[in-house]
């Protein structure tokens, strides 16, 4: 037997190179192994959106994304080849990203990884996870490595990242619950030219079925069509995609040459839990979604968000163990909201009734017309309203903070660089935040009862003043009146305190250590 690791992750996508990172980043030794010998293929996940992108600054990654990506503004939707409506992703003002970005996945793995190097990480490739017994006071694995021969290890933690046919998920003995829609998707990389727009995701309904075109680059779109079961395991050829971009997509678009063509089923799938024993799920191995809306890679982004801050913390001490049972009470139903909302907008893009179609249509219109889809949608689309509040969570009085516990604040989170022009508040993300808001009308005292709140505080939380402007997007989260508000490491709020006395905000960081959810 090996000495022990302190997490072994499973899985060098990028949901596992996410963690990897997020752990290296606070100082906790990572062991990363992936059966695999080299990155995908082929693109799988092709779309970052704002909040995933808010996430990844804490790992010091957001902007090179950002960089080398293609800026997306926003979400089109067209029917019979007619524009209904646009969410307005660049619109958004509570975010320090309004845009998305196109990437494919093979590049946005390659720059997690040069991250994971810089951290002192390195991947393992061609390790395969044969056996794994998470019940002990530590895991115990097997590791087939590539010169056949096989590891004996044990570690304080696992992490399964290791895709839809998780052998982590399969050694826990967990199910993986849900079905097949009966909806074939037909997918391709492919240079477009013509009247498509090369910074927005388009939506294209039609009586035949739907189209979704996403820009990859400048002048690439990942194009995928909604086909009938008997082109399961078909490749589909240039001239298919032609023929149906062209009855179903505005303007006169020619598709140029593939980088790849599948077809796949699309599954609706998830574990009972997401955590057991001395291991966790995160990504596809914990829920598969249907790709409508390009979440999937997404969601399981914000799966090692959540989780990585947490195990970092039970690591060096700081953070109570049973703080570590909220991963799979928080993303659990986050994630299912999701793949409602996936499940939904597939079976919404496959409608053919007339009355139906028109229906929607009427529907889309007047959402875009009367701002619902840029107040409702375009957040959501972004991952923006994903949090974690408690079934009786309310606003509390009126003036009173906007924002109720576990919701997500609008603040630039990380150590990079400020890039954005604006002035966003910062919080590093590597402990709890204590932010002192003192209302629309300062205080007289106010600089006395900041300086005891951080005597008090110490080294146990950064406290931070939060700016005064009543415009900004911070204020009107947290409201009228003076406050302290205690935040996660992942900008999620803990709660509000207006009893500003220092005693009542160390209470506070005591009972967050131990329960991160809505206090």
């Amino acid at each position: 037997m090996s000495k022990v690791n302190p997490v072994l992750v499973v899985g060098a996508g990028p949901i596992g190179l996410v963690i990897a990172c997020e752990l290296l980043g606070q100082g906790v030794p990572v062991r990363i192994v992936d059966a695999e010998r080299d990155h995908s293929a082929h693109s799988r996940a092709t779309t970052i959106w704002p909040r995933p992108l808010e996430l990844l600054r804490r790992i010091g990654v957001a902007d090179r994304l950002v960089d080398s990506g293609h800026r997306i503004q926003g979400v089109a939707y067209y029917s019979d080849r007619r524009h209904l409506a646009t969410a307005w992703l660049n619109r958004l003002e509570d975010t320090a990203y309004p845009f998305a970005v196109g990437l494919p996945q093979d590049r946005t793995e390659e720059l997690l990884e040069q991250r994971l190097a810089e951290l002192g990480g390195k991947v393992e490739r061609g390790v395969r996870l044969e056996r794994l017994d998470a019940t002990g006071p530590r895991a115990r694995a097997a590791l087939a490595l590539p010169d056949g021969l096989t590891e004996e290890i044990e570690a304080d933690w696992v992490v399964g990242a290791d895709g839809a046919h998780s052998t982590v998920r399969k050694e826990l003995g967990l199910g993986f619950e849900g079905s097949k829609l009966p909806i074939n998707f037909a997918i391709t990389d492919a240079e477009l030219s013509g009247e498509i727009p090369a910074d927005l995701v388009s939506y294209c309904y039609t009586a035949q079925g739907g189209l979704g075109l996403a820009p990859v680059s400048p002048g690439v779109h990942r194009i995928a069509v909604a086909v009938p079961p008997e082109m399961a395991g078909a490749t589909p050829t240039r001239a298919f995609f032609q023929q149906v971009v062209s009855e179903r997509a505005p303007g006169g678009v020619e598709v140029g040459e593939l980088r790849f063509s599948t077809v796949f089923q699309v599954h609706v799938r998830s574990a009972p839990s997401f955590r057991r024993g001395r291991a966790f799920l995160a990504g596809d191995a914990a829920h598969l979604m249907s790709p409508a809306g390009g979440q999937g890679m997404n969601t399981g982004l914000l799966d090692a968000a959540n989780l990585g801050w947490k195990l970092a913390g039970v690591l060096h001490g700081t953070l109570d163990e049973a703080i570590l049972d909220s991963y799979d009470a928080e993303r659990r139903p986050a994630v299912h909201t999701v793949t409602r909302s996936t499940s939904l907008q597939t079976r919404w893009g496959a409608l053919t009734g007339p009355a139906q179609l028109a229906l929607r249509d009427a529907a889309v219109r007047a959402a875009g017309r009367t701002g619902v889809l840029q107040r409702a949608l375009a957040p959501a689309i972004g991952q923006l309203t994903s949090g974690y509040r408690g079934p009786t969570a309310r606003r509390i009085s009126l003036g009173g903070p906007k924002a109720v516990p576990g919701d997500r604040l609008p603040l630039l989170l990380g150590a990079e660089p400020v890039r954005t022009g604006a002035p966003w508040t910062r919080i590093t993300g590597r402990s709890y935040a204590v932010l002192l808001h003192p209302g629309r009308t300062r205080p007289a005292d106010w600089r006395r009862t900041c300086a005891a709140i951080r005597t008090a505080v110490g080294d146990e939380a950064e406290v931070i003043e939060a700016p005064t402007d009543p415009r900004g997007p911070l204020a009107t989260a947290l409201g009228r009146h003076p406050l302290a508000a205690v935040v996660r490491p992942d900008g999620h709020l803990h709660t509000t305190l207006t009893d500003l006395s220092p005693t009542t905000v160390r209470t506070a960081l005591t009972g967050a250590r131990r329960r991160p959810g809505p206090a």
